[in-house]
C-alpha cells in the first residue's frame, strides 16, 4: 500500500464521481488523508472518512481562507464565496479533531504570495496569518497531532515561528531549495512530494532529504503531472514516486515501502 497524504477528494470538483475515485484507489492499494481548508471542507473530509476504512482526514484554516480587507477585493486571492472565516475558533476545530478518523492539524501556514500594497497593511495581513496559524500549532500540540504546512512566500517567518516548538508535522508541496530544506530537516520536520516536482527545479533538494522524512501526495484535483493531463486524483502517485526513485538512485519498491512506513509512522495510521 502507499498514502496520498495530501488530496482534496472532499473540495467540491469530485463531487459528481466522488465515490467512484475513492474505490478506484482503495482497489489500487492506496490510502488517503482528506486535507481540510476551513471548517466546512474539514467537516466534509470527516465524512468521507468515516465510509472508508483507509480514507483519513485533516481538519485547519488555511491562510488563504482568513478573511481580511485585502482578500475581500478583486487584488485578492479568489476564494469560494462564504469559506473565508475571520479567525480560527479553537473550540469548533478541537471538536471536529476529536473524530477517530482526524489524524492531523491542517492545512495551515503562511501564505504571503497575494499580499496588499503598502508596508502597513501587509504587515496586518502578515500579523493574523501568524496568530491563525499559532492557534492552529496550539491545538496540534494539545491534541498530539501532527501538522500539515502550508508555506509560499514566506520561509523566514515559518522557521521563525517552528523553530521556538517542537513541531511534528509535514511541509506541504515542498517548493524552497536544497537549504531550506536542509534547515527544516534539522527541525524534524517531513517533506511532501507531488506532481509540482514535474514544474519546479527541486532535484537538489530531494537529493538531501533523509528518506525518512519523505511522504508522498498529490494536493488533488490540482498539481496534475503532465502525463495524466487531467484532473489530477491519487491514481496519479506511481508518477511522483518513478521521478523520487530516478532522483535518489533508489528503486520504485524502495520508495512505496519507506513512505509508507513514514505516513504511518507521522500520521499513527
Amino acid at each position: 500500500m502507499i498514502f496520498d497524504t495530501h488530496a482534496h477528494l472532499n473540495f467540491f470538483e469530485f463531487d459528481k464521481d466522488r465515490d467512484e475515485v475513492i474505490k478506484k484507489c482503495l482497489e489500487a492499494q492506496i490510502g488517503i488523508i482528506n486535507i481540510g481548508t476551513n471548517f466546512k471542507s474539514s467537516e466534509v473530509g470527516i465524512g468521507i472518512s468515516k465510509e472508508y476504512s483507509n480514507v483519513f482526514s485533516a481538519v485547519g484554516l488555511h491562510p488563504t481562507n482568513i478573511t481580511s480587507d485585502f482578500l475581500k477585493t478583486k487584488e485578492g486571492f479568489k476564494t469560494s464565496e462564504g469559506f473565508l472565516e475571520d479567525d480560527f475558533d479553537y473550540k469548533q476545530y478541537k471538536e471536529l479533531a476529536k473524530s477517530k478518523k482526524v489524524v492531523a492539524i491542517g492545512e495551515c501556514g503562511l501564505d504571503y504570495w497575494y499580499r496588499p500594497k503598502g508596508a502597513a497593511k501587509r504587515e496586518l495581513f502578515k500579523e493574523k496569518q501568524k496568530k491563525v496559524f499559532i492557534k492552529q500549532l496550539d491545538l496540534a500540540e494539545e491534541l498530539n497531532l501532527p501538522v500539515i504546512i502550508h508555506c509560499r512566500s514566506a520561509f523566514d517567518d515559518l522557521l521563525e515561528i517552528l523553530s521556538k516548538r517542537k513541531v511534528k508535522g509535514v511541509l506541504h508541496c515542498f517548493t524552497g531549495s536544497k537549504e531550506e530544506a536542509e534547515r527544516l530537516s534539522s527541525l524534524g520536520l517531513y517533506f511532501g512530494i507531488n506532481g509540482i516536482i514535474f514544474k519546479m527545479e527541486l532535484e537538489e533538494a530531494i537529493k538531501v532529504m533523509p528518506m525518512d522524512k519523505i511522504l508522498l501526495e498529490t494536493d488533488c484535483p490540482y498539481l496534475s503531472p503532465p502525463m495524466l493531463g487531467e484532473r489530477n486524483n491519487p491514481l496519479s502517485l506511481k508518477y511522483v514516486i518513478e521521478e523520487i526513485s530516478r532522483i535518489k538512485g533508489v528503486s520504485i519498491k524502495e520508495i512505496e515501502e519507506v513512505t509508507y512506513k513514514n505516513s504511518k509512522d507521522l500520521f499513527n495510521i
